[in-house]
């Protein structure tokens, strides 16, 4: 089976629901974890905008690297700079992916403002799960 590991600094928005979409699109082929370089907890607002789009992250944590599943994936995607900076040195085996997307924690404003900021990042990941799924099926 094929592995795809979704990094982020923390592990608590960004990932999340990269791990969300990709458990949903990318099929049984694919195992999909995702981890940060450290752990800031699985961020509530991150579930609910998920949940919006009917899928429920809710059960999955924040989770530090696990460099054997590191290794051994056949795709690496970072999705900010600090991750894609500070990844551990993979094999040259594994693909690697940066996607620099806004860390919708960072947001300010009123709620609204910030679930519009969380929305919008969660719709740029699920296009980007989406165009990645594709890509895949054309490298076969």
């Amino acid at each position: 089976m094929k592995q795809i590991y979704f990094l982020c600094t923390g592990n608590s928005c960004r990932s999340q629901m990269a791990e969300g979409f990709a458990k949903q699109i990318m099929g049984s082929k694919w195992q999909v974890k995702s981890a940060g370089l450290e752990t800031h907890g699985l961020n509530p607002l991150a579930v609910q905008v998920m949940a919006e789009n009917n899928i429920d992250i809710s059960s999955q944590f924040s989770k530090l690297i696990d460099t054997d599943f590191l290794f051994s994936s056949d795709l690496v995607v970072t999705l900010c700079g600090d991750a894609r900076d500070r990844c551990p040195v993979t094999p040259s085996s594994v693909k690697k992916l940066h996607w620099p997307l806004r860390d919708p924690a960072q947001a300010n404003g009123t709620q609204e403002e910030i679930l519009t900021v969380f929305r919008k990042v969660r719709d740029e990941i699920e296009v980007r799960v989406l165009e990645l799924k594709a890509e895949l099926e054309l490298e076969k």
